[in-house]
């Protein structure tokens, strides 16, 4: 969700939107969704060939002014990597300066952006403390919604068409609700199948690791983290969205590829200005803490795949998540790569006056046995979850390339769960385009 994540604002490398083309997903190639990547934002330097000026989004650059992070950059280019202005333009590949979803110190987040500048319209209604409990689907036609709030059960219908943007763990659970899913599980679970289709399958996300340094001299962060400069902070930021706190400790990304022959990165870094342990401290109060940086290697393109099951009929109990991470042996060996790539240019002369002690893993951990040890016992998801949903030109996929549920009419899924595979980025981005795109799609049907 734009409303809690870090704010991150990555495309993706256009080889990404070619490849879902190539494999069934026809009118998803990078030139068709440029449009509406331009469409979403307002970059900050303005409207150019690939980037916008004038969408809902605000998009700036990354406003530490921590040194450390052209240390990094030129710990990169001294280890044989590419620097890249924009990595949202002409060159994906390479260590750039940060991009962030913020306006004028405040988060761009797709509610703020998108959903309270309409909410006045009068054919808008908002429904809050409301749960989905299923589809109302009759002759293989969605009809409506069946809803519970506040103790009842309320029913609507749809004229038109039903848009479900629950994300990729809860589309695929309304969806199976629905009677929309494996035919097998369904039954198991005690709902008469409608449509049979591999709802809750092809679940991925980006997994990734966190190598971390103790930093001898203090950063500009930990001097922000004193409890009276940021509480000051906090309030210039509440009143006037300026200051310290509106200003992330993170200033770069970098997608590297680890074997020349790759068509697109497999391997994301993801850097942190500060230590894992920040807190606020003041004089005889609370001691600093000690400072430090990380960098964080994180798999693109897993070929693990995992599925999203129903644990009951009802809709109050959470859906099962089977995400499989590691289960495909190629995985582990790409991770394993990038966390020795990301030693080699941590341990670059530029970043020798930053670089303190090695205390994840450990600089005793130098075999390949040893490393995949510690991946194993440390590696989370990125959050960054999709393709549950995923759309295509086979009869297979849950979902045609107009985001139409097979079997379905008058039904689309538009969010994550309809990726056919990761990006070679964070998702919001991606997903900002995927509405922008189906707006078009379903105002070209209405029509």
């Amino acid at each position: 969700s734009s409303s809690i994540n870090v704010m991150a604002f990555t495309r993706g490398d256009p080889g990404d939107y070619d490849r879902w083309a190539l494999n069934g997903a026809s009118g998803w190639a990078y030139q068709d969704v440029l449009p509406y990547f331009k469409r979403v934002e307002s970059w900050e330097e303005g409207e150019s060939e690939k980037r916008g000026g004038a969408g809902p989004i605000g998009v700036q650059w990354a406003k530490t002014k921590d040194p450390l992070f052209d240390a990094w950059i030129e710990a990169a280019l001294a280890a044989g990597y590419p620097h890249t202005k924009d990595y949202n333009s002409a060159q994906h590949e390479g260590f750039g300066r940060s991009q962030y979803s913020i306006r004028n110190g405040r988060r761009s987040s797709s509610a703020n952006a998108y959903l309270r500048p309409a909410q006045s319209r009068a054919n808008l209604t908002v429904e809050t403390n409301a749960l989905a409990l299923k589809l109302l689907i009759e002759k293989n036609r969605a009809n409506g919604l069946e809803y519970s709030k506040n103790g009842t059960i309320v029913r609507v219908s749809a004229e038109r068409e039903i848009i479900v943007s629950a994300g990729a763990f809860n589309t695929p659970q309304l969806l199976m609700l629905s009677g929309i899913g494996p035919a097998d599980h369904l039954k198991e679970i005690g709902i008469a199948p409608i449509v049979d289709l591999p709802v809750g399958e092809n679940l991925q996300d980006h997994i990734a690791v966190q190598i971390a340094y103790t930093r001898p001299e203090a950063s500009p962060f930990r001097k922000t983290m004193r409890l009276d400069v940021m509480a000051m902070a906090l309030i210039q930021a509440h009143l006037f969205g300026a200051g310290p706190a509106t200003i992330l400790p993170g200033g770069l990304h970098a997608f590297i590829k680890t074997r020349s022959d790759l068509s697109v990165p497999d391997i994301e870094f993801m850097f942190r200005g500060t230590a894992l342990g920040a807190h606020l401290w003041f004089p005889l109060l609370r001691k600093p803490y000690l400072d430090g940086f990380t960098i964080r290697p994180t798999l693109l393109h897993p070929k693990s795949r995992g599925r999203v099951r129903l644990a009951s009929p009802n809709a109050k109990d959470h859906p099962r998540l089977f995400f499989n991470l590691l289960s495909a042996p190629e995985d582990l060996t790409v991770l394993r790569e990038g966390v020795r790539r990301a030693r080699i240019v941590a341990h670059q002369k530029a970043l020798d006056t930053y670089r303190g002690e090695e205390k994840s893993p450990g600089s005793s951990t130098i075999t390949d046995a040893d490393i995949d040890s510690w991946i194993r016992k440390v590696a989370i998801t990125a959050h960054h979850p999709a393709g549950s949903c995923a759309m295509g030109d086979k009869q297979t996929n849950v979902l045609d390339p107009h985001l139409r549920v097979r079997g379905i009419e008058k039904l689309r899924v538009v969010d994550a769960s309809a990726m056919p595979d990761m990006v070679s980025a964070h998702i919001n981005a991606c997903v900002l385009m995927m509405a922008e795109k189906a707006a078009d799609m379903i105002l070209g049907k209405r029509d």
